[in-house]
């Protein structure tokens, strides 16, 4: 049996109007029975509340402890939720002398776990959006009285009222372009101020409750559910590193340690890879893990257990409500990583299907691998248990590849010699895949605008190792136009996805002949993918590429795959010769998109600037 520490939220019975003022806040709001965990952990919030001590009488339910904390409005209790209990109310009676206060906890029952934290793997084609980006289903959430940030559709630099809604009412959209798992930037509150600008999601102000001006907590899980319905998977964007400067316990913070330098500022040097730098200095270390992020982002201190067992029961408690499929962590690098091993590890006992993906900022495959489980090689003995990283290396690789000239030590040699290291990886299957995100330029600025180009990046997307990402937009091979500067010039909002757009993106009446010529290519080519098992779980072998060309093969009992790719402005002809410790047991390709065919003689004929895709066969 897992012991983990959960945090409870309560609401106040009719007592006293004294008494009932005492309490603010409490969290999470309620928990359930026959859980995979049993020791659970409950912060209470509210004028001299540490100062009271609890007495609970519930069949299955032992109160443990209780812990005081340098503020003396706090009061964490630790419960034993045993098997047993049964759901109800859970009557807890806090007493300070003579006066008292009474609360009731409610313990649901579990749903039915169906379809709910099925994880995420190589079958998938994740959609990365921005909710304030992609669609605005309900304009009258776009500002919320008493909250600080109104929308400003005039500005990049603020909201623009995307919303939970909007998402909902494009899911026919996403599943017609052949995407089977969407992420999410965070969806959580960040009542953050105008000055800042936090439509981004990551500076958290709230941890238990979706952004009103995104919808409600119901409204994301009917969300999830109506994806599940789909045969599609959602995966939650976290943020253990740091939280908002507007987040409530800033006003009052339950101890001294809860934050790093919160006396003096000190600003993170964003250098990633210190953690498995073996000459790292300490002063990098310290600076690295406990500097903050940007001054509106206080940063968390990892080794307060108190605070660490309210990360991870928030964790369970939004995996158990929602029924989302996996996690995607911010700024893995930064935290303390013991503290994230012991999260990973929790959390994927409890939910053993579930996956678990780290945003793992590296600039090489070697820095990269350390994040990921089971460090092959020597290492430093840290095992990370997170399944799954975020693969820059991969994508600064292909985004390079496309963006020069071919020859010996550049273009697809990028990708090659990125690949070839795939030695260091656990299980690089599991790797994250993707050509842009919502902190990177777009792939189609990046490569200078070259629709070949793109569409042959996007091919090694769909085709290589690897569990593929597209970033919202890049299906329309956006670029950077009348956009401002830095992240907002790769942020926009989709047209078509507010009622005063002039023209809709999601129908392909809206598109300009450009546009539909690169939705058309992703969508058939993430379609195919969806039955192709050789992406799924086929080896690859790859021959090293050669003037401008590179052949590579995705290899499964039931498929095999061929993808020529050829980057020169001249057609290629070469010799099958090469290739014949895989092409010998074929006699055809066909090719996945047009369904045309070639039989398989002495040469392979690359046209100049394409990718092609096509499975081997014996029907000739």
């Amino acid at each position: 049996m897992i012991r983990i520490l959960f945090l409870f939220s309560f609401f106040l019975l009719p007592l006293q109007s004294q008494a009932q003022a005492q309490i603010e806040r409490v969290d999470p709001p309620f928990w359930w029975v026959d859980m995979p965990v049993e020791e659970v952990q409950i912060q209470l919030y509210g004028p001299d509340l540490g100062l009271f001590r609890a007495e609970i009488e519930y069949e299955g339910v032992q109160l443990t402890k209780q812990i005081a904390v340098d503020s003396p409005n706090y009061l964490f209790l630790y419960l034993q939720v045993h098997s047993s209990a049964k759901a109800g109310d859970i009557p807890i009676v806090l007493s300070r002398g003579d006066e008292q206060l009474k609360l009731s906890f409610e313990l649901k029952n579990r749903e039915d776990r169906t379809n709910k934290n099925q994880g995420f793997d190589a079958s998938d084609v994740i959609y990365l959006m921005m909710p304030d980006r992609f669609a605005n289903g309900n304009p009258d959430n776009d500002t919320i009285e008493g909250m600080l940030e109104a929308a400003d559709r005039s500005n990049p630099e603020r909201r623009q009222g995307g919303d939970l809604a909007g998402v909902s009412q494009k899911l026919d959209y996403l599943d017609d372009l052949g995407m089977t798992a969407i992420w999410f930037t965070p969806i959580i509150e960040n009542d953050m101020t105008p000055e800042y600008g936090a439509y981004h999601g990551y500076a958290a102000t709230d941890l238990y409750r979706v952004d009103r001006r995104y919808g409600s907590n119901e409204e994301y899980k009917a969300l999830i559910d109506a994806a599940h319905d789909r045969g599609m998977r959602v995966i939650m964007d976290m943020i253990h590193n740091h939280i908002g400067d507007q987040h409530w316990w800033m006003k009052d913070l339950p101890t001294y340690d809860w934050v790093h330098n919160i006396d003096e500022y000190m600003q993170t040097n964003y250098q990633g890879s210190i953690v498995a730098d073996p000459y790292a200095s300490e002063y990098d270390m310290q600076k690295l893990v406990d500097g903050w992020f940007v001054p509106e982002m206080p940063d968390l201190n990892q080794d307060q257990p108190l605070l660490t067992d309210y990360l991870i029961v928030n964790t369970i408690w939004w995996i158990e409500y929602s029924g989302v499929d996996g996690i995607r962590m911010d700024t893995y690098l930064y935290p303390d990583k013991e503290y994230m091993a012991e999260w990973v590890e929790t959390v994927l006992t409890a939910y053993p299907d579930f996956n678990i993906v780290g945003e793992a900022w590296a600039v090489n495959p070697p820095a990269a691998a350390y994040w990921q489980y089971d460090l092959p090689g020597q290492g430093d003995g840290y095992d990370s248990k997170l399944p799954s990283i975020t693969d820059f290396p991969w994508s600064f690789a292909v985004r390079d590849a496309f963006a020069e000239e071919f020859g010996w030590n550049s273009g697809l040699m990028h990708v090659y010699y990125m690949l070839s290291q795939d030695f260091l990886y656990s299980d690089p299957m599991k790797n994250v895949i993707f050509l842009d995100n919502h902190d990177m330029a777009r792939v189609f600025e990046h490569i200078g605008k070259d629709k070949a180009g793109f569409k042959m990046a996007i091919t090694l997307l769909m085709t290589q190792r690897g569990i593929p990402q597209l970033y919202y937009g890049t299906e329309f091979m956006f670029g950077h136009e009348n956009r401002g500067g830095d992240d907002e010039g790769w942020r926009q909002t989709l047209p078509g996805g507010w009622p005063d757009d002039d023209r809709s993106v999601f129908e392909e009446s809206g598109r300009t002949a450009e546009e539909q010529e690169a939705f058309s290519y992703i969508r058939d080519l993430a379609n195919w993918r969806k039955t192709a098992i050789a992406t799924h779980e086929g080896s690859m072998k790859h021959f090293v590429p050669e003037d401008g060309t590179y052949v590579y093969f995705r290899m499964h009992e039931q498929q095999t795959i061929m993808v020529l790719v050829n980057t020169s402005n001249e057609e290629k002809r070469l010799s099958t010769t090469r290739f014949q410790e895989v092409l010998g047991a074929f006699n055809s390709a066909t090719h996945v998109l047009d369904n045309t065919q070639f039989e398989l003689g002495d040469e392979l004929v690359l046209p100049p600037n394409e990718a092609s895709v096509w499975e081997l066969t014996n029907e000739l």
